[in-house]
């Protein structure tokens, strides 16, 4: 990756439990959406989101993450705890790739390039097309009140201590 391509930025993220947290002073212009098929396993989902971060500019900042080594050369890695998918590592290379899903603020990192789309799935262009129900947790409100007075997961922003302590109810 040339040079120009790196973007200063302060990148936070972490896992949603918050036992495992990190930070990235710059990325690289590569954020994109994998479609391959050992990036849906290992997502769990269609794809997966990433953007690759000079090792030099990442540091974990709380806990560690687990990683399986999914091929010859690349380590997935993934919160042992909550199981929240952390990263894509090629550890032949200078780089490390993040999902973009796990960073305190995703909407700063677009995508800007398909890739493995030998494994896209045949309905995902459609998909913008299915109906929008407006159903949320807002729409039952002792759901909501539970699902709060419950949370467990990590806020998108770094703690000093974590987690807090729950009291039942």
């Amino acid at each position: 990756m040339a040079y120009e391509d790196r973007i200063p930025v302060d990148l936070t993220g972490g896992c949603q439990c918050g036992a495992v947290r990190y930070r990235a002073s710059e990325r690289n212009d590569n954020a994109h959406i994998c479609h391959c098929r050992m990036c849906q396993k290992a997502m769990g989902n269609y794809f997966a989101p990433l953007v690759s971060v000079d090792r030099r500019a990442f540091t974990w900042t709380r806990g560690a993450p687990a990683r399986f080594r999914s091929s010859a050369n690349v380590d997935r890695g993934f919160c042992s705890a909550c199981g929240t998918p952390l990263f894509y590592d090629d550890v032949t290379s200078t780089h490390i790739s993040i999902t973009l899903g796990s960073l305190d603020h995703p909407e700063l990192v677009p995508p800007v390039t398909l890739d493995g789309t030998q494994g896209v799935m045949p309905f995902f262009a459609t998909l913008h097309q299915l109906p929008d129900t407006g159903v949320t947790g807002d729409d039952d409100p002792d759901w909501a009140a539970a699902i709060a007075a419950s949370n467990r997961q990590h806020p998108d922003h770094d703690t000093d201590d974590w987690p807090p302590v729950h009291r039942p109810g």
